[in-house]
Formats: C-alpha cells, structure tokens, sequence
C-alpha cells in the first residue's frame, strides 16, 4: 500500500494547474504554474484531448513550453497540468527490427510494442577515466574505411557530406555488413520519403533484423526531433550495458543542432555563431560522448554522425568545424568523385581516422601512408595531367603516380552489394604498396 501511495505521489502535479497566456511561433507561454527545465506539463485541447509538451525555459512568471507533437485545438486560457516524472523510453530486444518514432510509438504497423524495459532518455556520459581505450578495429566492410581509415571498436566519426553524394548508399552499406551484435539508426530531420527508402531499399531485409531504427523527420517539432537523436543513444546505451558491440547511425547531427537552435531562438537565446546560439555547441558533445566504449571492456557504441555541409564547404561551417573538434575523425565525401562515377565518394586526402594507429599493425600504417602518398601526388598534378600540360619525366613521384593511379582509384571503389573485409583489405592494401616498391 505505501509503495503503491508513493507511485501515486509522483504522478501527482508538481503545482497548481495553470492556463495558457498566448501562443507565439514555436512557443507556448503559461501562468499560474511551476515546473522546472525539462519537465512535462499537459496542456487541453478544445477536443478534451491533452497535448504534451516540455518547460524549455521561464522569463517573468511565466513557464515557455514547447510542443512535442502537432498542436490543433488549442484554445486560450487551455488547461496546463504540470506532471511529474516521466515512463522513461522503451528499450529491449523487442526493438530489433523494428521502426519507432521519437515518442517510442511504433511507426511500422506490425503492432504494439511488448517491451518490458525503460531507460531515461538522458543519461550522464562514462566518467573518461573509468572508459576503456580503443584498441580494438571493426570491420565495417568498406574497403575504402577499412584499408586507409580504420575505424576501432567505440570510436566516434563524423560523416562530412553534402546533397546526393552517397551518405545514405554509404550508411546502408555499413549497416549490413559492419562486424556488430546490434545496428541503431537515428533519422533524425530527413524527409519522409527516405525513411521508408532507407528501410526497405538500403536498409534490406537482413540488415533491418538486427537493427532499430528511430525516425524523427523533418516535418516533426524541434523538441521531436531533438528527442529522436537522444532516444536513438539511449536504446544504444541499453544494448552496450549487456555487453553488446554497438553500431550507431545518426543522421544527421546537423539536424540535431538545426533543431536546438530552432528552440534556442523561439524562447530569446542571442544567436552566436551564424545564427547558432550558444546552448547549441554546448549540447554536440553532450551527445557525443555518450557513445564509447563502457568501463569493463565489454560492451561498446561505435558512432557514425553525418554533418551536412552549405555547398560542400565544410572547413567554414560552425556545425562541421564543431563536430571536427568533438569527434575521432572523419570521413569527407566529395562531390567531384561522386560526379565521376566513383563510390562510395570518400576523399581520402581529406579525411582521418584518428585512432588507425592505435589499432593496427605498423605495416598496415605504412602501406597506408604509402597509398596517400601516392595518390595524392596525382591529385595535386590532376589539372595539368588532364590538359596535357605534364611532361613525363618532369618529377618521378609524378611519373609513379600516373601509372598507379586507375589502380588505386579501382581499389577505392566498390559495388554496394560486395562486402569486403578487414583482412581482404589489409592484405588488397599490401599488394599495391607491393607493385609501388617493384
């Protein structure tokens, strides 16, 4: 009976009911209530049904709620009821193979979801001295990844992409094949029509059987959206807490930060940085370093972030230049190449993965900066080579890298149904450093 009062107790209001003053844009401002930052309050509608919304701020007595559903009906002076506490999201097995929406209903149409878990959507980041390193490499079945930007086990990556290149032919690819106990994917601020592409084209049959995926598209509310990236880590989080290696897909944090700043600006926060407030750059890594490895060495989330980049310039954009200083590396892919014909579009001068060193052999990394070498001798010189205005014999390395190039360039292509493992690349690696020093 005692427990049973005190389950009662917390659902109970935390104040008086208070009414709703005025609506403005994103915002919905009431009085007569209390409720602290990131609580939910429960405003009626004209149809008697409750909408859900979250205290995201409060200025002169009055609580700024935002919507995290479509808001119709709503009348002046509606009800707001603030709630106690929160049911936490679902988590479990249950979710493998399955689509769910930020609010953790089911988007698929293959019935309720029977989960017997909840976790809290936001939770405190491993203490970094309790995390275990990096040591270990994945096999994401790449060969562009796994022969020149290896990626290790609980490493977080940005993938740095602009409009049709490849990023989510790109994603499928590492999806299916990738070496993990569980696939998550966040679509998070994408259309409508490619999430369902995603899952039945990209995504397959067989990659979706161990994968959840959380879709918040881009027509859902900023709040909706912010949510969608955070449930997606922590349904990643439930799993790596059993022990599981963790592939984590979030596309994209751009969105994420786009929907922050979208909140920011509705309740006052001073733009800072291209019209992106402070409290933007202060949440990318709260997010980001909730993916890792865990702190026995078992468990792990192996992150892969996509960054949409203005016009294919991500040196100067804040969000790109942002997610570089919070992430181990990244992965650029060029529109160039992609015109070219060449997949997946990965500019290998541009990118790095920055713990490659740490988990592979020395000859791997040689052969690797051997192949950099190499190639980009021929990029730099491409322009004169394609007018003829190279003359043979000029610079030896030049000369190298004419001859080799169709062969490294082949190397770094792949057909999107043919996965190519850690070792097949290592060793397709070492055979063309071979032919260099022949």
């Amino acid at each position: 009976m005692a427990m049973r009062r005190a389950q009662l107790d917390h659902l109970r209001p935390l104040q008086a009911e208070g009414k709703l003053r005025r609506v403005v844009g994103l915002t919905l401002e009431a009085v007569g209530c209390e409720a602290p930052v990131g609580a939910r309050c429960m405003v009626s509608g004209a149809d008697g049904n409750e909408h859900e919304t979250e205290v995201v701020g409060f200025a002169d007595g009055r609580l700024l709620l935002m919507p995290t559903g479509e808001l119709h009906g709503v009348l002046p002076n509606a009800r707001v009821r603030p709630v106690a506490g929160t049911s936490g999201v679902p988590v479990g097995d249950e979710l493998l193979g399955r689509v769910i929406g930020a609010d953790g209903a089911p988007l698929d149409g293959k019935g309720p979801l029977m989960v017997r878990e909840r976790a809290p959507l936001r939770r405190e980041p491993i203490n970094p001295m309790s995390r275990q390193p990096i040591d270990t490499p994945l096999d994401t079945g790449v060969r562009a990844i796994n022969a020149l930007l290896t990626v290790g086990r609980g490493q977080r990556i940005g993938l740095f992409a602009g409009s049709g290149v490849g990023k989510s032919t790109l994603m499928g690819m590492m999806t299916r094949f990738t070496d993990a106990d569980v696939v998550v994917v966040g679509l998070i601020g994408e259309r409508g029509r490619e999430v369902k592409e995603f899952v039945d084209h990209i995504l397959g049959e067989e990659g979706r059987r161990r994968a959840v995926v959380v879709a918040a598209p881009a027509d859902a509310p900023p709040l909706s959206r912010l949510r969608g990236a955070q449930l997606a880590t922590a349904v990643a989080e439930h799993f790596r807490d059993q022990g599981k290696r963790v592939l984590l897909l979030m596309d994209s944090l751009t969105r994420y930060a786009q929907a922050q700043r979208e909140i920011a600006l509705a309740i006052g926060e001073p733009p800072a940085t291209k019209g992106y407030p402070p409290s933007v750059f202060a949440m990318l890594p709260a997010l980001v370093e909730r993916a890792g490895n865990d702190a026995t060495g078992t468990g792990s989330i192996t992150a892969f972030y996509t960054v949409l980049t203005e016009g294919d310039d991500y040196r100067h954009d804040p969000i790109a230049d942002a997610a570089r200083a919070i992430l181990d590396g990244h992965i650029v892919l060029s529109r160039d190449l992609a015109e070219a014909g060449h997949y997946p579009a990965i500019d290998i001068e541009a990118s790095i993965s920055r713990v490659m060193p740490a988990v592979v052999s020395r000859e791997h990394m040689r052969s690797a900066q051997r192949f950099r070498q190499v190639y980009s001798a021929y990029r730099q010189q491409r322009d004169l080579i394609a007018v003829g205005a190279y003359q043979k014999g000029s610079d030896p390395r030049t000369d190298e890298a004419i001859a080799l190039y169709p062969r490294l360039s082949a190397f770094l292509q792949q057909e999107t149904d043919e996965p190519v493992g850690l070792a097949d690349a290592e060793t397709g690696l070492g055979a063309v450093a071979q032919v260099e020093r022949a």
